[in-house]
């Protein structure tokens, strides 16, 4: 057989695949397979790209407000997206065409977010009601409703190793939960993501993604700062370092030169690189080493970007943009062929 060995390497970073939906995107997932790339949308249909070709099947009838955010259950059996009516809908990932199997009521206003836990047996689901919901992947039963937030949930995150969910709010509050006891055991401070302007009278920021670091030693959140006024978007991306164990912010990344910007997503690369999306003035790809101030490397972005996501072989990213395109840009040069075992 052959194997594949690959040079992972950001500053080679390049567009190799674009495909078109009907409407600006909100969200992209690449399925546990790596088959397809799912997407939702400012309308009441998502897509689904087949990654081989970018064959794209509309997902229609399934929920009435805009599409915001999705995951999929154990080996991708089902795709769970959540959208601005409050609801969920189950969907055979690789059905043909795929219809609704199921909807679930989830939260009083907007899903905001949702993530799938390392063994793909749970969700968890963030809302505009403040509270987190953790589901059974395949059957949609509730599991846990987890409330203590005063904001609403930007981002939803299953930790590596399984035990603990995190969440963070509008306010800059992340809470760290047990999902053995359903309680919470930890709080980080992330309210330098959050501002409020006494004369628009506005809460504005938020922890707007969460991701933790290979070797566990780091928990970064991503949002925005410098909000001199939320009504007009003049604000900067900003992504915080918190020392996993002692909860303190050990670094700050600006990213320098974006105006009216927002890190909409962040994850972390197997090498230790991590890599956000942010849009603004532009639109960019950034990443940065963990202990070092300022990106080393960025990738323009041809249009305003609001999600993104790392396919399974780690040097893929999928981008989710206003123009209504998701995009595929691979982190490497050139693939190298070897013969193998």
């Amino acid at each position: 057989m052959e194997t594949q060995t690959n040079a992972l390497d950001p500053r080679e970073g390049h567009v190799v695949s674009e495909w078109k939906h009907d409407r600006p995107m909100n969200g992209v997932r690449f399925d546990p397979q790596a088959r397809y790339l799912f997407g939702v949308s400012e309308d009441a249909v998502a897509s689904r790209f087949r990654l081989s070709d970018g064959t794209r099947t509309v997902l229609s009838s399934g929920f009435r407000g805009w599409g915001r955010t999705l995951a999929f259950s154990t080996d991708g059996k089902f795709v769970i997206t959540g959208s601005t009516d409050g609801n969920l809908t189950w969907w055979e990932t690789a059905a043909e065409p795929p219809v609704p199997v199921s909807t679930k009521v989830a939260h009083k206003g907007w899903v905001r977010c949702m993530d799938r836990s390392p063994d793909g047996t749970l969700i968890a689901t963030g809302g505009n009601d403040n509270t987190v919901c953790v589901w059974n992947a395949e059957s949609g039963d509730p599991v846990f409703k987890f409330t203590g937030h005063e904001g609403h949930i930007y981002s939803v995150l299953f930790h590596p190793g399984g035990q603990w969910l995190l969440s963070g709010d509008l306010r800059g509050v992340i809470h760290q939960w047990d999902l053995a006891t359903g309680t919470a055991v930890r709080t980080f401070d992330a309210k330098k993501l959050h501002s409020y302007n006494g004369g628009q009278r506005v809460d504005y920021g938020g922890v707007r993604s969460l991701a933790v670091s290979p070797d566990g030693k780091w928990l970064s959140a991503g949002g925005l700062f410098d909000a001199s006024n939320p009504f007009a978007g003049v604000n900067k991306p900003l992504a915080l370092m918190f020392d996993w164990e002692s909860r303190e912010i050990k670094q700050e990344h600006v990213t320098d030169g974006i105006r009216q910007g927002v890190i909409w997503r962040l994850q972390w690369l197997a090498n230790g690189t991590l890599m956000g999306v942010a849009s603004g003035s532009e639109s960019m790809l950034f990443f940065w080493e963990s202990e070092t101030a300022g990106d080393f490397h960025r990738i323009k972005l041809p249009s305003h970007a609001r999600d993104m996501d790392l396919h399974p072989d780690g040097l893929h990213v999928a981008t989710a943009h206003h123009d209504s395109h998701v995009r595929i840009i691979r982190l490497a040069a050139k693939v190298n062929t070897e013969a193998g075992g």
